[in-house]
């Protein structure tokens, strides 16, 4: 079997993906539970886990860190935002038009994602043919 990493940039991207979709669904968990005494939001970080893989990484440029990282260990993580605030008296911290903003926000970065891996297997064919 051939040994190669021409699919690190594409697993990056993959995971990135799934990050924002896992994202999707904790905005709409959150806009569902908008009338919820005591709920508070709750996010996705995938971009400050990604930064932190490739900051502890020994390798000096980035197609070296992207060859050498665990994507294993590579995904979101949800987390509870503004835990203590809230500017509701039923102690529910989600904001309707905060939450539609960032799913427009999620989405345009999940288009700019799906771009990314659709430009990379071009380059991959364009490589074949």
């Amino acid at each position: 079997m051939i040994n190669t990493d021409v699919f690190n940039y594409i697993d990056v991207l993959h995971k990135a993906a799934d990050a924002g979709a896992l994202r999707n669904k904790a905005i709409a968990n959150n806009i569902s539970n908008v009338d919820t005494p005591g709920y508070k939001r709750q996010d996705v970080s995938f971009a400050t886990e990604f930064e932190r893989a490739l900051r502890h990484s020994r390798f000096k440029s980035l197609d070296e860190k992207i060859d050498n990282l665990n994507i294993g260990r590579l995904k979101g993580r949800v987390y509870t935002d503004a835990i203590s605030y809230s500017y509701r008296l039923d102690g529910n911290n989600v904001d309707v038009d905060t939450e539609n903003v960032e799913l427009a926000s999620n989405q345009i970065l999940m288009e700019g994602i799906t771009g990314s891996i659709t430009s990379e297997f071009k380059n991959l064919m364009s490589v074949c043919k």
